[in-house]
Formats: C-alpha cells, structure tokens, sequence
C-alpha cells in the first residue's frame, strides 16, 4: 500500500518524508497515512435531519431574522463569564486550551456543578476513566445530579448520546482524542481534529447545544492540530500562568459575542479555582515597601484596569556579556528600553546584569508599561527606591519622548481607588482628561529626562 505524508500544520502533502514542511517550514510536522482515499464520514448529527434543505426561498431579509433563541445563560463562575462576555451563548463552540495540569479539567467540572443546577451537562472524556473523573469530582465537592459522564473517543457514539440525552452543555475532553472511524487516519491527526471538531460545531447549530472543546498545545504553546480549528470555532480561551503559582489567568484571543483580550483571574486552592474578582488588591498585597527597583503600572485586559508591580534588579556583571532576563514582560521591548535608557541618558546598563518580573506570573503586552518598567531600571540602579504610593504608565518612543495611551481615565480612578496620590502620565494626555481629580497629583512626564528627575526627587 503506498504512503503519503502530510503535514499536521498547513497540511501540504509530499510523496516522501522530511524533517521541514516545504510549504509552512515547520519541522517534524509530517506525519505517514495511506493514500487510500478515505471513506466519506456518516455522522449523525442530532435534529440536521429534521431542518429544512437548503434551496430556493431559504434566504431571509436581515431585518427579519430573529436572535432571540440564542440567549446567553451563566456558568456559575463570574470570571468565566466576563471573558465570554457576559457566558455562555446557546449553540456556542467554545475552545479552551492551557498547558498540562494547568487546571483545565478542574475549572471544567466546577462549571459542571454551577450548570447543573439548571440544566443537564454531558462531559466526555477521552483521556480519563468515570472513577478517575469521580475522584476528582469528590476532591472539588461537586454534588450535581444533572451530570452525565461518558467515556469515549468515537465522535460517532458521542453524537448518538447528544441525541439520546439532550443536554443543555456538551463538554469534550479532549478534541485530540476524538476520532471518526469512517477514517482511516489515527486520532490526533489533521483530518481527524477537524472532522471530529466540524461534527461538535454542527451539533451546536443545529440543536442549540453549547460545547466547551479541551485543545491541547504543543511545545511552542500553540494549540496542537491544524490552525483552522481556531477559526472554526465561536471563541478561543487561553489558560495562562505557570503551575509553580498561585494564580491563573483565562484570555480570550477571540470572540464572536464579546470583546477580546478580556481575562479572568483565579487562584488555585486545595478545593480547585477560585475567582479573584479583584485583582489589583492581590497582586500588591505583598509589595515590598521601601525597596529600590519595584514599580506600579496599571494595564487594560479587555475592559479592566489591573494594577501589577514590576520588578527590577540591576547588578553589576562580573563577565563580559551580562544576562538579561524578562519574566511577564516581552524581552524584545525590554532590551529596546534598556537601549533607550542608556543613549539618551548615558546610564550604563551595558555593564550590568539586568533581571526584569511581574509578580503574580502575569503576561503584560501593552506598551503602557514602558514608563513603569523604565522606572524600575532606573531605581534599582541608582539604588532609590520608588515610595508605594506612586503609580506610572505610559509608552516610551525610541527618541525618549513619552506617548499616551488609551484609557487614562480607566486607569488613574483604578489608581485612585487603591490608594495612589502620585500619577505619573504622559504629558499630552493630561489635557485629555476630562475632570479633575482632587487630593491626587498628577504629574506630566515628556520625556525619560522627567523619569531621572523624577527619581531623584526621591532621594
């Protein structure tokens, strides 16, 4: 029988193996199948049959189409229904994926028991056996009578017992392990990922079941499998945080229902996750006070303004080529900064070891926080420590000037809220702001010249 090799990323096909797809270059993503054209899927799909064929007459009028039988229902859990947009959609695909141990089974099954209450729940399992997912369930207290477990990798007999039971949510655990048998591929592979996934996606629109989809990721942190998956389904969720921490954070990277980039925060307990509403009171509950190199910076996620500390540690380098080290921040735009810092003020980071970290293990991608992560620089090498109640963010350009960014006044009432009296913000965004705010000092940063000044002020 002969073979073909298609790879699992683009899925280019080649009549021989190599290590790199010519068509995406990726390496060791091509993988061995028969050239024996697959026979087509018979899946089921529960009440397809009963819907109308498409023909003539079937299109309507936008203004006559009616949105009011996909209403969104609540999952329990208020940081899971921030990042949704406010929960669930009936008849929604929603693909959560994180790293192994992550918590990914954990949150799922809470959301079990906060549904269950209302509605049936039908959680398929591909990697776990019922005792094992019963051990669990007891560990986190989940007492629902309205969950039922099924154990199996057949996307055909999983389809079977969606009609059979009828459930309100559908959760799969995970997607990889899914296979048609109509197909003679092995489980995990392309075609099977997308044909088990386009059987949950018409299960959803033509019932009005919401699926909550597990993906797994690969070494790089991608969701392993072909990229279209992302594309097919209605929302795409990202677990981040490193299992060493306390604290987990769900981002959504879409959504066709609400905003993107919205996160949620939980931490991890002895009883499973639990919800951080506010986050900004956390992650400076254990601030050091009256320490060189630490810094407050208020982010935007989505719609909320969180607070974090950045860390910084300046060392003099006892070899030549000093490390540098960026942990929650991107080391690209750390180095950029570190480069500024040094050629408009002469500071010699070039002959220290440079150690940067967001406390709490949190991922921060604004540019907002260049003025704050400067701040920090600039205090742990000149040894001043920065007093707690002042707060900084805004862009820094490569000329040294400081730029605005949006959502100052999200920002400075978050500040304001916990506690900060000083503000420091780009200078051109304080003619922007739209009231004035009493007891709190606001002060008009042009450029890293007014950072140096700054922090000597507060020698």
């Amino acid at each position: 029988m002969k073979s073909i090799f298609v790879c699992e990323n683009c899925e280019y096909t080649a009549s021989k193996w190599s290590g790199r797809c010519p068509m995406c270059g990726e390496w060791n993503t091509m993988q061995e199948k028969s050239s024996v054209q697959e026979e087509k899927s018979k899946i089921r799909i529960p009440g397809k049959n009963a819907v109308k064929s498409v023909g003539k007459g079937s299109s309507k009028k936008l203004k006559d189409i009616s949105f009011t039988d996909r209403i969104r229902f609540s999952t329990g859990i208020g940081e899971f229904d921030r990042v949704l947009g406010g929960g669930i959609v009936e008849g929604s695909v929603v693909l959560l994926s994180g790293e192994p141990g992550i918590g990914k089974s954990t949150l799922l099954l809470q959301i079990c028991d906060a549904v269950g209450a209302n509605a049936s729940i039908l959680y398929v399992s591909g990697e776990e056996s019922a005792p094992q997912i019963k051990m669990r369930a007891e560990r986190l207290g989940i007492g629902t009578e309205n969950l039922l477990v099924l154990c199996e990798t057949n996307i055909n007999k999983v389809t079977a017992e969606i009609e059979a039971t009828s459930p309100k949510v559908v959760i799969i655990d995970s997607i990889q392990t899914m296979y048609d048998d109509n197909l003679s591929s092995m489980p995990g592979t392309v075609t099977q990922v997308k044909q088990s996934s386009m059987a949950m996606i018409n299960v959803a629109k033509y019932t009005g079941t919401a699926v909550i989809i597990v993906g797994h990721v690969n070494k790089d942190g991608a969701i392993a499998g072909p990229k279209v998956l992302e594309h097919m389904v209605d929302s795409v969720l990202y677990f981040e945080g490193n299992k060493q921490l306390l604290y987990r954070i769900i981002r959504a990277v879409k959504n066709r229902f609400g905003s993107t980039n919205e996160i949620g925060v939980f931490e991890m307990c002895d009883n499973g996750l639990s919800e951080v509403p506010n986050p900004s009171e956390v992650l400076l509950s254990q601030r050091p006070l009256g320490v060189s190199g630490s810094c407050a910076v208020c982010v935007m996620e989505g719609t909320r303004p969180i607070i974090a500390e950045i860390q910084a540690l300046v060392n003099p380098s006892p070899i030549p080529s000093p490390r540098r080290m960026a942990s929650g921040v991107d080391y690209n735009r750390a180095s950029l900064l570190l480069a500024v810092l040094e050629k408009r003020l002469g500071l010699k980071f070039s002959s220290q070891e440079v150690f940067l970290n967001v406390t709490g293990g949190l991922q921060l991608y604004e540019t907002a926080t260049d003025m704050a992560i400067a701040m920090a620089l600039i205090s742990s090498l000149k040894d001043i420590p920065i007093p707690e109640d002042v707060i900084v963010f805004g862009e820094i350009g490569l000329a040294g000037e400081c730029r605005t960014v949006a959502g100052m006044e999200l920002r400075i009432n978050e500040a304001i809220r916990l506690g900060f009296t000083t503000i420091a913000v780009p200078y051109h965004s304080i003619s922007r702001l739209k009231k004035d705010y009493g007891g709190v000092k606001i002060v008009g940063i042009k450029s890293v010249y007014d950072l140096l000044k700054l922090i000597k002020d507060y020698q």
